[in-house]
């Protein structure tokens, strides 16, 4: 297929070629990896700048979308690429295949750089949200090897999704810390204030008056930030809450094991680690089911089952994407189907996600954590149900675009949320839809149903 760029997607090559180190915020559907490869196919065969790439993405988007965006495109396919997945030895084979791109997961960063032999002269971090912290093995171990990188390319549509400290090991990464420092407990004290805390323990920090602005503009000159609707002519997004009510005696349930649960916690504060088990088992409970100290699963409601029921009746046969959170979710959901004989799979393997591009699955159910990034699915419907919801922005935005984005065959995309009136699921919504920063609205959450008691 001939590549022919629009003219954001050129001044977009424009800037991978033109800048060493570039971090590229490009919403889903603006076609970042053909964008990519063709700065990469640029740099490393008309201008000889590079000789040997190195691309981290999430595992299912390792394997599958960079090379069938090589093998897609005419300009690219003189590339030459090898995908470094699977067991150990899969991985080393892979490693010594003569090529032009490698293409590896995050989880085994730690691992290739174990290797020794990290020869390297350009690197594309595909999802670079995921390297928001800098504590985890794959964000230390990629810094190791870092100054043997002459180029880097940090793609995301997500770069802060959990606020601004999210940044600060992106770009310590990308340009050494030469913008947000070398250390997060300077860039934390430059541009932050403690916010939640008890006594001496600080659980969260919010940003000093002016930072957004300052941060932003130190890290102007190596980034560029493009949204979907200014640049595609994108399906119109019907966005929908469907409430359900629980019955006196289902309330009463949940308002037991809630306060329960929260009596158990005693008179301590609620820090964030704690706020979050709360939050997850309310979740639980908001949807129908709980899983108690064994993992045996408590029934405690149907009503979001009956409203999904009716939203695929609804529907009248065109094909629905679920998005569920808790595995006892994906088993309810399951047996409920079953029961009304509808075909239906989870999107878990690529034979299903082809089954689902097809249209042969009325309804399919997707996860989003495992799920969320890198998917095509808008040939296969139009409508997506959150049967249970998450605090993740990032992850929720991801889902929410595998339908509602270019290339998506129906005019109209429509987004559903099963909310339970009187739950938890009524502040998760208000945060998702004010985009609040997340660790902070999962506390205040918290605190509201504590009140409550």
């Amino acid at each position: 297929m001939k590549f022919i760029p629009h003219d954001y997607q050129k001044y977009a090559i424009d800037f991978i070629e033109t800048h060493e180190t570039a971090a590229l915020f490009l919403d889903c559907g603006l076609g970042k990896t053909v964008t990519t490869l063709t700065a990469i196919q640029s740099l490393m065969y008309d201008r000889f700048d590079v000789s040997k790439v190195l691309i981290i993405a999430p595992l299912r988007v390792a394997k599958n979308t960079w090379g069938a965006e090589i093998e897609k495109w005419d300009h690219l396919k003189h590339l030459t690429y090898s995908v470094v997945v699977g067991t150990a030895e899969e991985r080393k084979t892979s490693l010594w295949k003569k090529a032009d791109i490698y293409i590896i997961n995050r989880e085994n960063i730690q691992w290739l750089v174990e290797q020794g032999d990290f020869d390297f002269d350009m690197l594309v971090i595909d999802e670079l949200s995921s390297f928001k912290s800098g504590q985890t093995k794959r964000f230390k171990s990629l810094l190791k090897v870092r100054p043997k990188v002459k180029r880097i390319v940090g793609l995301t549509g997500t770069p802060s999704s959990n606020g601004l400290m999210d940044l600060w090991a992106e770009f310590r990464l990308l340009d050494f810390g030469e913008r947000l420092g070398r250390y997060i407990t300077h860039y934390r004290n430059t541009f932050f204030l403690p916010d939640k805390r008890n006594q001496q323990i600080v659980f969260s920090y919010k940003p000093r008056e002016g930072a957004e602005e300052e941060i932003y503009s130190r890290i102007s000159d190596i980034t560029i930030s493009m949204k979907a609707l200014d640049h595609l002519q994108m399906p119109e997004c019907v966005v929908n809450t469907v409430e359900v009510s629980l019955s006196e005696s289902e309330k009463q349930k949940y308002d037991q094991l809630k306060k329960d649960m929260v009596l158990s916690l005693g008179d301590s504060e609620i820090d964030a680690v704690n706020a979050a088990s709360l939050s997850n088992k309310l979740l639980q409970m908001a949807n129908g089911a709980i899983y108690d100290e064994n993992k045996a699963v408590i029934p405690i409601h149907d009503k979001k089952l009956d409203a999904l029921e009716d939203l695929i009746e609804a529907a009248n046969g065109k094909p629905v994407l679920v998005a569920y959170w808790f595995k006892h979710d994906f088993e309810r959901i399951s047996e409920r189907l079953h029961k009304l004989h509808i075909p239906f799979s989870g999107l878990d393997s690529d034979t299903s996600i082809r089954r689902w591009n097809k249209g042969e699955l009325p309804v399919a159910l997707i996860h989003p954590a495992s799920a969320g990034h890198g998917l095509n699915l808008q040939s296969g419907g139009s409508t997506l149900i959150w049967f249970g919801l998450t605090w993740s922005l990032e992850l929720y935005g991801q889902t929410n675009a595998r339908l509602w984005r270019q290339g998506q065959k129906s005019d109209t995309v429509v987004i559903h949320h099963i909310v339970a009136k009187g739950t938890i699921d009524e502040q998760v919504m208000k945060a998702l839809q004010s985009k609040e920063k997340i660790q902070n609205a999962l506390m205040d959450a918290v605190k509201a149903e504590l009140e409550e008691l």
